[in-house]
């Protein structure tokens, strides 16, 4: 599955309201769905790669042993979902950004969506 197409089923997750696949390494975004005037993807992909790469250092003060499957962020309305990537093509530098509607999303769904698109993604 390319890029465009994974964007497109992650928007089919009950409650997307907008997603991004985004390279932590550079900040960079290779595509993004969704958003809107309130949620401007680009903005939120720059700051998630802060997030990733803090807990990734934190990770490795602690000498863990383990890898992030995804990051949570709960908000009153809303759930940021970073799912990192490690089946795409020796590129481990990648995450899935997904922002859902809370009153609308399952949660649990919406995770085992983005595992599945992260094992049919080709980058």
């Amino acid at each position: 599955m390319n890029i465009e197409n994974a964007l497109k089923e992650c928007m089919s997750i009950a409650g997307a309201v907008g997603v991004a696949l985004v390279d932590y390494d550079s900040g960079m975004s290779l595509g993004t769905s969704g958003g809107g005037d309130w949620l401007n993807l680009e903005v939120a992909a720059a700051g998630n790669t802060d997030v990733v790469r803090s807990k990734m250092r934190v990770m490795s003060a602690l000498a863990l042993n383990d890898s992030i499957e995804d990051i949570l962020i709960t908000l009153h309305r809303q759930y940021h979902l970073i799912r990192l990537l490690d089946s795409v093509n020796a590129r481990s530098s990648l995450f899935l950004y997904l922002v859902l509607d809370r009153d609308q999303a399952n949660l649990a769904l919406a995770r085992h969506y983005l595992k599945r698109v992260e094992t049919e993604l080709q980058v």
